[in-house]
């Protein structure tokens, strides 16, 4: 007798307002299998999970668990099904500890009803050590924790039980390459156990290397569900855009100018004495492992955190940022790894955040110009693609790739002449990236100094004129573009080998 697929998705149909995010939508998933969910942003894929989830109600279609119907109508109802999630926004407490939100709702308590912290901190420990996900303090606020640790802990939370079905949507976005090979353990665990696991992502190699089946939705609709061992890359890009995409990285001619931006053994929190230099029409590549560093600089440049020691120099002058503010006044902006919490008013429209940063020059008559505001924000929709196009649309409403296209177009209308990149393609998908990657070689064209901060080494080879490397904090090397390697780059990251200056 066959065996009924553990999760079966028919006819599902979702609006927003006058826009149509699913269309009749069929998926399944079989028990004991990892199967990846793929396509361009705002194709779907995280609407249809939150369905699953009990986020988003669907308007239309049903939903069965092994061959009963079921309606996972809230988060709780999802949970007692034994549907579990981790969103691309997390949704921990941050003042509430480590242990605190890994047991929420279940903390060991003594007679009385007094919680028994000793017991809650050991069975936090031993969450996290059974996924070998040690070295995070259960005592820490989550709120004090850095961004990989944070999904780190989400992920620690969402199996706790054996969860029937896990949803991962974009988990690896923030994590080093050693975390996610342990996430991948933790999957296959899963798998092997018998738990099905629904994994959003956008980067094509992780889907190739972890799942078992593959499937494509493109405008709301299912383009196809294959083997990875059916297709290969160019062939999936295809099915997600329908075209192929021939050049991911742009073409470009370095026409280096004068020095804008100089550190001389800048030093502050997670990071020391680092120097470099950033000229107009250049883009300097950051690449380093989770801890480095890197993004703790990028604050300080930023004015996000304050200097300890060092100095800067922006043009010329002295440059001493006390808040992002000043920065921003002296001409430096910078895109947020944490979208979320650092990038975006959630609540907001698409219209305001904008244009936020931009209100001095919209104002006429020291009032905010809305029909001024309206228009240039209108230009940014349309040269990021953002969709849907609704400028009053809360970007709460949006894909997670189209919110950080809002993030992106946020500071490329304000006009900075040092443009500090951190993760710009974090959960964006492959079409999005070239389009990404071709605005960054414009600002370089136009004379604006670039700070690339990735993750990504292909990002960072494809998009470089010169590579800094950082570990422990400190600046460990320094390549021209001609003489890096992904493979040189680790090592360097790892402290395998020495970097060498250029």
């Amino acid at each position: 007798m066959t065996m009924p697929d553990r999760v079966e998705m028919r006819g599902i149909d979702k609006r927003y307002d006058a826009s149509q995010v699913l269309h009749g939508v069929d998926f399944s998933a079989s028990q004991g299998e990892i199967h990846a969910l793929v396509g361009e942003n705002g194709a779907g894929k995280s609407t249809l999970m939150r369905i699953l989830a009990g986020v988003v109600r669907h308007d239309a279609g049903s939903i069965a668990l092994d061959g009963e119907l079921v309606d996972p109508g809230t988060p709780q109802a999802a949970r007692r099904l034994g549907i579990r999630a981790v969103h691309q926004e997390l949704s921990l407490v941050p003042h509430l500890n480590v242990a605190e939100n890994l047991l929420l709702g279940a903390l060991p308590t003594r007679p009385r009803g007094i919680v028994d912290w000793p017991a809650a901190h050991r069975e936090a420990e031993g969450m996290l050590t059974g996924l070998d996900f040690g070295g995070i303090d259960v005592r820490t606020r989550v709120d004090r924790l850095g961004i990989s640790q944070r999904q780190m802990v989400e992920i620690a939370k969402a199996v706790r039980g054996q969860p029937r079905v896990l949803i991962l949507d974009e988990p690896s976005a923030v994590l080093s390459s050693a975390e996610l090979e342990r996430l991948f353990l933790v999957l296959r665990a899963i798998r092997e156990a018998g738990g099905t696991v629904l994994y959003v992502s956008h980067r094509l190699d992780e889907v190739f290397h972890i799942a078992d089946r593959i499937t494509v939705l493109k405008d709301g609709s299912i383009v196809g569900t294959v083997s990875p061992h059916d297709v290969d890359q160019p062939g999936l890009i295809r099915m997600m855009v329908g075209r192929p995409l021939s050049e991911v990285y742009p073409a470009r001619t370095t026409s280096v100018g004068e020095v804008a931006l100089e550190l001389d053994r800048l030093t502050g929190p997670g990071f020391r004495d680092v120097t470099l230099s950033l000229a107009r029409g250049e883009v300097v590549g950051v690449f380093g492992l989770v801890g480095s560093g890197r993004t703790e600089l990028a604050r300080a440049i930023f004015g996000a955190t304050r200097a300890t020691g060092g100095s800067m120099r922006l043009n010329g002058s002295t440059y001493a940022p006390r808040s992002p503010a000043d920065a921003l006044r002296a001409g430096i902006a910078m895109l947020a790894e944490d979208r979320a919490r650092e990038g975006l008013v959630l609540p907001g429209s698409v219209v305001d955040n904008l244009t936020l940063p931009s209100f001095p020059r919209l104002r006429r008559h020291g009032l905010l110009s809305r029909s001024r505001q309206r228009r240039v924000a209108d230009t940014e929709v349309e040269t990021l693609d953002i969709r849907p196009r609704g400028l009053d649309r809360p970007v709460r409403r949006m894909s997670g790739g189209n919110q950080q296209k809002v993030v992106f177009g946020k500071w490329l209308l304000h006009g900075a002449s040092v443009q500090i990149l951190d993760e710009p393609t974090r959960g964006v998908d492959i079409a999005t990236k070239v389009q990404i990657y071709r605005v960054i070689g414009g600002l370089a064209d136009e004379g604006r100094g670039v700070l690339l901060i990735s993750s990504e080494l292909p990002e960072i080879l494809g998009m470089s004129d010169r590579i800094l490397v950082m570990r422990d904090g400190v600046l460990a090397g320094e390549l021209p573009r001609a003489q890096a390697t992904e493979e040189r780059l680790l090592a360097i990251a790892a402290g395998v080998v020495a970097g060498v200056a250029a």
